[in-house]
């Protein structure tokens, strides 16, 4: 009975050694999974750190190219003024029943802008025509009846008082024939004065009226307009600058300038002192003068804003507008087969551009195609420096 019990015994299963064996295995997998992933982490947030370009970047912008610009004395800004101008109105009073220009359009002296309404006027005025021609008529008759009455009295056969009365009548229709011409005149007048004709030619600026409104010489009220248009004489356009009377010494009749306009800084366009008028502006201590142009085209107009330069000797420049272009240093420039490039960078990498050099100045190179104003390259890539590398910050 003993040797079954031993016997027994010594088939039971030994449970716990290989639990211990499972756990440690499965420590062992874990930490190497957490290991595999710290070393991915680590390697995605530094990336290719070592493929980083560190590099001087440059951004481009054009710039003038053009020779050596005359000494000036002094600069000064104003605006470009019309010295001819006018507010057209109609001298007389009525609705605009007739609007024949708009803005921008070229008109000659005489020519007629505008009507105001004229039916009034015309009916006047045929009644002053009728008037006269019934004067006309009765002075045939005063005549013949001072005809008759001076012979009559010559053959004794009338009175002196008879002569009198046709010679007061013949008097009195002449004299209503004049005052009936007059009234004509007159009428005449007053239909003129509802064309509105421009004073000079010129070119109209702005349109002050519409068909159907009133005009009157005064504007008396907010419904009614005094000027219908603005015209200027394009051709006496004129800077009016004004000058520090502390500088005032530096300028002198006939002084060769140059204009720039604001809205084209790239033309310059010469010009001369026409006019230092003679007061100056007490409250901001500053002399008018007037500068003419020499020569100048359609994009100059009236109101814009200008700078301009007093030369201190004559000037032979004409009309001309200055290029501009961009320069890159030639350094930042690489030469393959032939064919010349630059690296951009673009959204943080390295991108390989085409360009097309055009003339070298000094150190750089003027670039005619392939980059643009404000764009942002490498400004001397080595032999190491390839497309889509990162550049650090």
């Amino acid at each position: 009975m003993q040797v079954k019990s031993a016997d027994l015994n010594s088939l039971r299963i030994k449970r716990d050694s290989g639990s211990g064996n499972n756990s440690k295995a499965r420590y062992i997998i874990i930490a190497l999974i957490i290991v595999l992933l710290a070393i991915i982490a680590i390697w995605m947030l530094t990336g290719s750190g070592a493929d980083k370009l560190d590099a001087k970047v440059i951004t481009v912008y054009s710039s003038s190219s053009s020779g050596g610009e005359e000494e000036a004395v002094l600069a000064a800004s104003g605006y470009v003024v019309a010295q001819r101008k006018a507010s057209v109105a109609s001298k007389g009073t009525g609705r605009l029943v007739f609007l024949g220009v708009v803005e921008g359009d070229q008109v000659y002296k005489g020519q007629i802008i505008a009507r105001i309404e004229d039916e009034d006027i015309k009916a006047q005025l045929a009644q002053a025509k009728a008037n006269l021609s019934l004067s006309e008529a009765e002075l045939t008759d005063a005549e013949n009846s001072y005809n008759r009455s001076r012979e009559l009295l010559k053959t004794g056969s009338g009175t002196q008082v008879e002569h009198d009365a046709a010679d007061a009548r013949l008097k009195r229709v002449k004299a209503s024939i004049e005052v009936a011409k007059a009234i004509v005149l007159a009428s005449e007048v007053s239909l003129e004065n509802t064309l509105i004709r421009a004073p000079f030619n010129g070119t109209v600026l702005t349109k002050n009226a519409d068909v159907g409104e009133v005009v009157a010489p005064f504007a008396a009220s907010a419904s009614s307009r005094a000027a219908v248009v603005t015209i200027a004489d394009m051709t006496s356009l004129q800077v009016e600058a004004d000058v520090s009377e502390s500088n005032i010494q530096k300028i002198k009749p006939n002084q060769d300038c140059t204009i720039a306009l604001d809205a084209y800084p790239n033309i310059k366009y010469p010009g001369y002192v026409a006019k230092i008028v003679p007061t100056a502006d007490r409250a901001k201590a500053t002399v008018l003068v007037k500068i003419g142009f020499k020569e100048y085209d359609s994009k100059v107009l009236p109101e814009m804003s200008a700078k301009v330069q007093f030369l201190s000797q004559a000037s032979t420049r004409s009309l001309r507008e200055e290029k501009t272009a961009i320069f890159v240093p030639v350094s930042a420039i690489i030469t393959e087969n032939g064919n010349s490039f630059v690296y951009k960078v673009v959204s943080g990498k390295t991108m390989k551009q085409k360009v097309t050099l055009g003339e070298r100045t000094g150190t750089s190179f003027e670039i005619v195609s392939g980059i643009s104003d404000g764009d942002r390259i490498l400004e001397s890539p080595d032999s190491s420096v390839t497309e889509g590398m990162e550049i650090k910050d």
